[in-house]
């Protein structure tokens, strides 16, 4: 990942190892380009909330993650009910941040 560049900007780099997870001061430095985006409770994830006005448009919105996601080969977790949804995301294959 190029930490130069707005995050907007890029696009998932398929990576294994340790190595390449980010660690506390990375993700400090690029969290504030996430709005509304948190670290999980595990200390290994990204996590936010969304509120939608239905049930329709809470499915609308994670198709189209669905869309993203497989064209980047990075997908998230989704949790979802009547007007919401939860998106959990983390790189399994370095064993998420550190």
């Amino acid at each position: 990942m190029n930490n130069q560049q707005p995050l907007a900007t890029q696009h998932c780099q398929p990576r294994k190892g340790k190595e390449h997870a980010l660690d506390q001061a990375a993700i400090a430095t690029l969290l504030p380009q996430l709005p509304g985006w948190k670290v999980a409770t595990d200390g290994k994830s990204l996590v936010k909330d969304f509120r939608f006005d239905d049930f329709h448009r809470t499915l609308g919105f994670i198709n189209a993650i669905g869309f993203m996601a497989n064209h980047e080969d990075h997908h998230p977790d989704i949790e979802a009910g009547y007007g919401h949804c939860q998106l959990l995301w983390s790189t399994h294959d370095v064993g998420g941040c550190r």
